[in-house]
């Protein structure tokens, strides 16, 4: 036997010999292959350690190749490869929510009147809110002129505990009020700047702009 034929896997020597025949290939396992650092060509019936850090070419029993196998990665490659997978995923998965959700902005406003009607549906419980309570800080502020002048008649002297307490009460009341309207106002603001933001994204798809292609749009919930 020649020194190439002794290279040659006893596997493709049989294999070669029953083609020639005509006769059927047998079963066989795979057989690895691939060139090391040094250049030389390695095969065997299993993954070759020396290659680990470089393709190999599994072939069948008949010679053909089935596949190819891939550098392994060490673990730290590995890491970063998972890690890129990630931010790929992460990355498609924000492209497919920027169209969906600029899809169903253009379905629910597609015009301004639409849009309009919803901002203005948004702001009328916030502005009921605030009536009734300037309504109450009026009452409350009547009843803090007569407890005023209910006290003047006790000028130098020591206010009745019942007096004290309705003062008291009335400070309390409208203290809370006051943060009530703070709370209404800054509502207001919010929604209003929300829909600012929603219509400045609605006029770019209005005029043309493909969904999805915007920047990602804010978070920010009504």
């Amino acid at each position: 036997m020649s020194r190439a034929a002794a290279r040659v896997p006893a596997g493709l020597l049989l294999a070669a010999a029953l083609g020639a025949a005509g006769l059927p290939l047998p079963a066989q396992a795979d057989i690895y292959s691939c060139v090391n650092a040094r250049g030389q060509r390695l095969t065997a019936d299993r993954p070759i350690a020396e290659c680990m850090d470089r393709e190999q070419q599994v072939r069948g029993a008949d010679g053909s190749v089935r596949r190819i196998l891939p550098p392994s990665m060490t673990a730290e490659e590995r890491a970063a490869a998972e890690d890129r997978r990630r931010r790929e995923q992460l990355e498609e998965r924000t492209r497919r929510d920027a169209i969906r959700h600029d899809r169903n902005l253009l379905s629910r406003y597609p015009d301004i009147e639409r849009h309009n009607e919803a901002r203005e549906a948004a702001l009328e419980p916030v502005r009921s809110a605030m009536q009734s309570t300037d309504k109450r800080m009026e009452e409350l502020e009547r009843e803090r002129r007569q407890l005023r002048e209910e006290a003047e008649f006790y000028k130098g002297r020591e206010l009745p505990r019942s007096l004290r307490q309705k003062i008291e009460q009335n400070q309390v009341a409208t203290q809370a009020q006051k943060d009530a309207m703070q709370s209404h106002q800054a509502e207001n603001r919010r929604i209003n700047a929300s829909f600012d933001q929603e219509l400045a994204r609605l006029r770019q798809l209005w005029n043309g702009a493909t969904p999805g292609s915007l920047a990602a749009p804010s978070s920010a919930a009504r």
